[in-house]
């Protein structure tokens, strides 16, 4: 909510993904007709008006059943201070004027809006608890983790290793400069024996107004910027990574990685390298496993796959990388020779079938490949 009159306009509403956590894995509310669930955040600052509606309700006069307590679980997650009244809510949105960004400006970018036909400017900070007021905002903050991760869980803040980047939008009011929340990430700084940290992406969520217009990938290449420029940083990683964020990731190392000089094509036509681990590890903080995902993708965009030779060397070497699942499996099969009865064998042999495998590693490699290529198509309009 940035004016009023947002509070009646369908179009700054969204919907969660998810409201197990909250109401359990059905998603059910029970005993309700006509029930909503209604809740307003000012934009800024993330205050907020809580309001339930229903045309009616069972009681415990009828069947001795009673209605879930639906108040009583949204109070769990949302922190104390909302409002329950529009006017008070109202009233409070008149401050918003007073809301500035947390911390320390990391970047500045604009995006064009189509349907304005204005450039907007956007701006991420670094923030931690030590800024007036921020233990405030970040609990507020958080509770869209709830509905829009799928297992979240809220982070201990009083742990002094986590780090938060936030994303704002500015926009105009009455003549005046005011700041709209768009997303943010939290990233937790393991230590790493003996004078290293690495840190890893714990949480990442840019709110549904603002998805698929580049934010996330703006945010992600700016905190790989402000860890890049630490000598104690090892690498950088993420916590049970979504398939969502992986795609995010794979394009941002990307664009960070192609202009680097052991990622050229002639170097690329030539095979995975330590050169390619050690300079993208010390210059961009990115770790082996995902350089390699790099090279793979710079390397297609070197490859011509009309070329019947570099096509074939092209899928020989990736189908070596995923090979190696199957190849443990054999080598556990020769264990197995050694200590299990011929029938008992038999049986584990029957659930490795050859051509399945041969199978299996051509869509692994096939939905790989369709990947990469779009991430390559998202690069070029970059």
């Amino acid at each position: 909510v940035r004016f009023p009159e947002d509070l009646e306009d369908e179009n700054t509403t969204f919907n969660p993904e998810y409201s197990h956590q909250v109401f359990g894995d059905d998603e059910v509310a029970f005993g309700y007709k006509g029930l909503k669930i209604l809740l307003y955040y000012m934009a800024g600052n993330l205050s907020a008006l809580f309001r339930i509606e229903y045309t009616a309700k069972v009681n415990e006069t009828f069947d001795c059943v009673e209605a879930d307590d639906v108040e009583s679980k949204i109070r769990e997650i949302i922190p104390p201070g909302f409002c329950t009244n529009t006017d008070d809510f109202v009233s409070l949105l008149e401050k918003e004027v007073n809301f500035k960004p947390f911390g320390m400006l990391l970047h500045t970018y604009s995006i064009h809006n189509e349907e304005t036909g204005e450039d907007i400017t956007y701006q991420i900070y670094k923030a931690d608890m030590t800024c007036p007021g921020f233990r405030e905002y970040h609990e507020r903050l958080q509770t869209f983790l709830m509905w829009f991760i799928e297992t979240a869980s809220f982070i201990d803040v009083d742990d002094e290793r986590w780090n938060y980047f936030l994303v704002f939008e500015k926009y105009n009011k009455d003549g005046a400069t005011l700041f709209a929340t768009v997303g943010y990430m939290t990233v937790y700084n393991y230590y790493v024996y003996p004078d290293k940290t690495r840190p890893r992406v714990s949480q990442m969520l840019i709110l549904p107004p603002f998805q698929g217009e580049g934010h996330g990938a703006q945010l992600l290449e700016t905190v790989h910027r402000y860890y890049m420029s630490s000598p104690t940083v090892l690498d950088i990683t993420a916590e049970d990574p979504s398939e969502n964020y992986v795609k995010l990731r794979d394009f941002v190392l990307v664009k960070l990685c192609q202009d680097l000089l052991c990622f050229s094509p002639v170097k690329l036509m030539q095979g995975f390298s330590q050169e390619m681990v050690t300079e993208a590890q010390q210059k961009l903080k990115i770790n082996k496993q995902h350089t390699r995902r790099v090279y793979e993708i710079l390397r297609l965009r070197a490859t011509n796959m009309g070329d019947t030779e570099q096509s074939r060397n092209y899928r020989l070497d990736i189908k070596r990388r995923l090979i190696g699942p199957y190849k443990k499996k054999q080598r556990d099969l020769a264990k197995m020779r050694r200590c299990l009865r011929p029938e008992e064998m038999t049986n584990q042999l029957n659930q490795i079938d050859l051509n399945t495998q041969r199978e299996q590693l051509e869509e692994s490699f096939q939905q790989l490949v369709s990947h990469y290529r779009r991430v390559l198509e998202r690069l070029a309009q970059a």
